[in-house]
């Protein structure tokens, strides 16, 4: 039996029809103890990791490397993604993202957003009305409203990944993948008008850590299709690549999905958090301040450049990371943020990048002027082989200057308790010092927090980073923020929960794997707050 809980009062509630719950309930019997094993799998090799593991290339990879194979047909309407634009799924930003001017919008129910039940839900009803042209919102207090354009942006979906669970929705009293809710709840609701529009249902993939990660969401998307009597091959799917355990097996990942796959996207931030997460207890990963992890280092130029070879070989698209970098209102910072932008375009371009990402409507004319000056009237480059040798030793050529400053302490300090209070509050992406923090961003930071300490690191000064410094920088920080919250009552009330979120994270001998899982159940606690916490009867079926 498939129940619904806790159903909050939202339009979307109507379409949670029995045939959908149906459909959910056969995603969770059919691939939840393969999803469960994978988990397992993911513990077993961060023991490994943490005796010292390094990863490499597998045989198997190299088998596949060796032969000769292509991913599947692309669609026409993912030929040309030269600017790409992320963010949440509340209704103004879904419009304002398809209005952008962006070849593609990716609308993310992961790092993006805050998976609170309402929000969830609102964000598919939000998608729902896009697809069919009914979506609208009026500003009140501004005395504006927003609709849809009559040309808009590609529609691709990123469900959250697959180490969440979704406990509003359970089977026989477990609850269901948050990735296969937010995948199968999208693909159910409008796959079909998608593809009678000449579309399709698309789909961003996060996280995943390996090929057998990949593989699952293959079988997932041939019995989805089989289920709802879709065509063979009409999912469509981009992995974003961050993990460092991914980064070494990106061949193979497209050669599991290469039915359904179009791209592989090198999600920078995501990767780096991966890259501390993984190494977390080998002292020779320790990293420098975040603001020293730019694209220029050594591991992260060879990741870059190794996505695009692998990509181009197989036919499939390169697509760059987010430069965070948001427009200000200060006309010097708001210069400085858009050439920032450019330079960061243009060197993926150069590398021979397909598209790329930026987080702000304001920042697409920047990034779509770098690549219509590379690609002229081509939908992409996919003819630009990049040569040269590479080495998997390539992937772990760390930064050789590992200087940890107070100010690189203090801004991750700052950066993880402000977007706690954001998240805590129901919203997931937040400018924060003219940039766009998510749920990857404010991972690298508590994880550097926790590096430090656990390797007894010093500051440029000779300082020792330890818990009661760490402690005190986060006092001098918590001070700050009514202030920095002034007339946001709503992020104000969660500094002490973000603050002890923060301390339970940090100071702490074992490792969270990821902070939005503890922050869920901070989440949960809410709920009777904010709507009815009774099992919703009419959505059970058996």
């Amino acid at each position: 039996m498939v129940q619904v809980h806790a159903l909050p009062d939202t339009p979307m509630a109507a379409l949670l029809e029995p045939g959908l719950l149906a459909f959910l309930q056969s995603l969770h019997q059919r691939f939840e103890a393969e999803r469960q094993q994978l988990l397992a799998d993911r513990e077993s090799l961060q023991t490994a990791f943490d005796k010292g593991y390094v990863p490499h290339i597998t045989q198997a990879a190299q088998e596949i490397a060796e032969a000769s194979w292509q991913v599947a047909r692309i669609p026409a309407d993912l030929q040309d993604r030269r600017v790409e634009i992320t963010g949440p799924v509340d209704r103004k930003t879904v419009i304002n993202a398809l209005n952008s001017g962006a070849s593609v919008f990716m609308a993310d129910f992961e790092d993006a957003s805050c998976p609170r039940w309402d929000l969830l839900l609102d964000g598919q009803w939000n998608l729902y009305q896009a697809i069919r042209r009914q979506l609208q919102f009026t500003d009140a207090a501004r005395g504006k409203t927003y609709q849809l354009a009559d040309k808009t942006a590609t529609l691709l979906v990123r469900p959250r990944g697959w180490h969440l669970n979704e406990v509003h929705l359970t089977v026989k009293g477990q609850p269901i993948s948050g990735s296969l809710f937010d995948f199968g709840t999208y693909l159910y609701l409008n796959a079909d008008i998608l593809l009678a529009n000449g579309s399709g249902p698309y789909f961003y993939l996060p996280k995943l850590e390996n090929a057998k990660e990949a593989a699952l969401w293959a079988k997932v998307f041939a019995h989805a299709e089989t289920y709802l009597g879709l065509p063979q091959g009409s999912i469509k799917c981009t992995v974003l690549i961050e993990t460092i355990t991914a980064a070494f097996a990106m061949e193979e990942i497209l050669f599991a999905l290469r039915q359904y796959i179009t791209g592989l996207n090198a999600g920078r931030w995501d990767y780096l958090f991966s890259v501390i997460k993984k190494f977390r207890q080998q002292p020779a990963f320790v990293l420098p301040d975040r603001a020293a992890l730019h694209m220029q280092q050594p591991f992260m130029a060879a990741y870059a450049k190794r996505l695009v070879q692998v990509c181009h070989q197989r036919g499939a698209h390169a697509i760059g990371g987010m430069s965070a970098y948001i427009p200000a209102r200060d006309e010097t910072a708001n210069a400085e943020a858009f050439a920032k932008v450019k330079a960061d375009k243009e060197r993926e371009a150069r590398l021979g990048y397909d598209g790329s990402w930026v987080a702000h409507p304001g920042l697409v004319p920047v990034a779509r002027a770098v690549f219509d000056q590379v690609l002229g009237n081509k939908p992409h480059q996919k003819s630009k082989q990049v040569m040269g040798d590479w080495q998997p030793a390539d992937l772990l050529a760390l930064p050789a200057d590992r200087s940890i400053t107070e100010g690189g302490l203090r801004t991750n300090v700052h950066v993880a308790l402000q977007y706690l209070c954001y998240w805590l509050s129901g919203q997931g992406a937040a400018a924060i010092h003219q940039l766009m923090e998510d749920a990857a961003t404010a991972e690298i930071s508590r994880a550097q927090l926790w590096q430090w300490l656990r390797h007894g690191c010093r500051l440029t000064d000779g300082r020792l980073i330890t818990r009661s410094l760490v402690k005190e920088i986060i006092a001098r920080e918590v001070r700050r923020l009514p202030h920095l919250f002034e007339g946001r009552p709503d992020l104000q009330r969660q500094i002490p929960r973000a603050t002890r979120l923060l301390l339970d994270l940090v100071i702490t001998d074992t490792f969270e794997a990821f902070l939005t899982q503890p922050a869920y159940e901070l989440l949960l606690q809410d709920e009777t707050n904010i709507f009815n916490s009774t099992p919703y009867e009419n959505a059970t079926t058996n």
